[in-house]
């Protein structure tokens, strides 16, 4: 007979013990053992397998010979999700989705499951919210497109939209090997529960049997599978590491709640890349693609003195982002340096360098920079931008409009190149700029002159600010 054992485990990490400690020994997390009583049945010695000789199983085969099939990708209904994805689902796939609560994951998923049910059958499982609940949201939806409030499946529009309003992992399995629909939705891993455990539903146990368990029936019958994580208060995925290992694709939805935009990326992805972006806007009844983000990130009244532009790249999406920055006279012994959007070490490392190679007092000045449109920009291609608009707000200087800068800062004051330059250009002059300022040597001549661009090269910050400015940067005075 099967007899009850107690064991002990971490919440944050999933190690286990016999014995209760205040202190986890495998991630050094406090109070986050918990108690577990599981059913462990009597050890049994495993039947050695007969020799192939006698003519055991054999499962394995040379590589040569495992068939292939065309990876045949499923279209999301929006371009944004589809890039950051690789071009779609695959099925059989396993894609988690997190963010934090209210940015918006339920209702990017459930328009894109509204989206394909026009074309394949999906299922959409609702562990958190009842079936009224998620059906008012849907007709909120459809009400965004102009269509009639009605489920394209019950008519001839397609195979139509699912609803499954429920928590128990047993019933879904049942429900996915009846309908075995091409696109499932579980909204949430961290809602659903094994009944044969005895932890509570979200608990690193549940979180990893249930996961496992849905992904064996997804590469089964072949279902893409969209799963819908939490994050904890520190913004990680909550549960079990393992979880992130067992799903093929990681998407993470960012953006500031009182800010109208958001943003996706792919933090692991096993059939794409992991650098794209994608952008939405959250309107009043529901998100929208956001097509044309440079538009997004520029401000609209023009230049100012201590703005500058850059072109940061997003994986293959050129993006034009504005830098504002303040410098002022400090107040205490120790200025301040506050950034937003740019990483706080990159920039002291720019104000180092502006400081030793252009004899400029940064040191006795407050630095504030931001980035507009709260894009996060951690490419060093923005060093140019970042030293430009720090220079301009020193000397209360304005750049001429219709000029971008881009170019990595060497800790010697040189110019770095930087990749994907023909790229960032194109998009320069497509959104009307007719300046640009890049490192020296780049061989793009004829191409910006295509482009209707003016390509200003420079092989130090000094000379890369005097082609943008129109004046020397140290002059002047403080």
């Amino acid at each position: 007979m099967p007899r009850a054992t107690s064991h002990y485990v971490c919440q944050a990490c999933g190690a286990r013990t016999r014995q209760f400690f205040g202190r986890c020994a495998g991630c050094g997390g406090w109070n986050t053992l918990v108690e577990q009583q599981e059913a462990v049945a009597d050890s049994r010695r495993r039947r050695p397998a007969a020799p192939a000789e006698a003519g055991g199983a054999r499962r394995s085969e040379p590589i040569q010979a495992v068939g292939e099939r065309p990876l045949q990708r499923l279209a999301s209904g929006y371009a944004e999700l589809d890039r950051v994805l690789g071009g779609g689902l695959v099925p059989g796939s396993l894609v988690l989705l997190g963010g934090d609560p209210g940015i918006g994951k339920s209702t990017l998923l459930l328009q894109s499951a509204r989206s394909m049910a026009a074309r394949v059958p999906v299922l959409y499982v609702s562990a958190e919210e009842s079936a009224q609940q998620v059906k008012l949201r849907w007709r909120r939806l459809a009400e965004r497109d102009g269509a009639e409030a009605e489920d394209p499946g019950d008519g001839e529009g397609g195979p139509g939209l699912r609803l499954l309003a429920e928590t128990d992992l047993e019933l879904v399995l049942q429900e996915l090997e009846s309908l075995r629909p091409a696109v499932a939705v579980i909204d949430s891993i961290q809602a659903l529960h094994d009944a044969e455990l005895g932890s509570a539903p979200g608990s690193v146990s549940q979180v990893r049997d249930c996961a496992a368990a849905l992904a064996r029936i997804a590469k089964r019958q072949d279902t893409a599978l969209l799963l819908v994580g939490h994050v904890t208060k520190e913004g990680m995925l909550a549960g079990p590491k393992v979880l992130e290992h067992l799903v093929d694709a990681v998407l993470t939805f960012e953006g500031d709640r009182f800010a109208s935009h958001r943003l996706l990326r792919a933090v692991k992805n096993r059939f794409g890349a992991t650098h794209e972006l994608g952008v939405f806007e959250m309107r009043d009844r529901g998100l929208a693609e956001v097509s044309n983000p440079s538009e997004l990130f520029l401000g609209g009244d023009g230049p100012s003195p201590g703005s500058g532009v850059i072109v940061a790249c997003e994986g293959t999406r050129p993006l034009v982002v504005e830098l504002q920055a303040l410098v002022s006279p400090t107040s205490y012994a120790s200025p301040r340096r506050t950034a937003t959007g740019i990483a706080a070490n990159r920039l002291h490392q720019i104000l180092a360098v502006l400081e030793k190679h252009l004899g400029l007092p940064l040191s006795r000045f407050d630095c504030y920079l931001a980035v507009a449109g709260g894009l996060e920009v951690e490419e060093p291609a923005a060093d140019l931008g970042v030293a430009a608009a720090v220079v301009a707000s020193h000397r209360d200087l304005t750049l001429p409009a219709g000029t971008v800068l881009v170019g990595e800062l060497g800790l010697g004051g040189q110019l770095r190149p930087v990749g994907q330059l023909e790229l960032r250009l194109q998009e320069a002059a497509r959104l009307g700029f007719v300046r640009a300022v890049v490192p020296k040597g780049s061989g793009l001549g004829p191409i910006a002159a295509g482009l209707g661009l003016e390509l200003r090269e420079a092989a130090s910050v000094a000379e890369a600010l005097v082609a943008a400015l129109g004046t020397d940067p140290a002059g002047g005075g403080d």
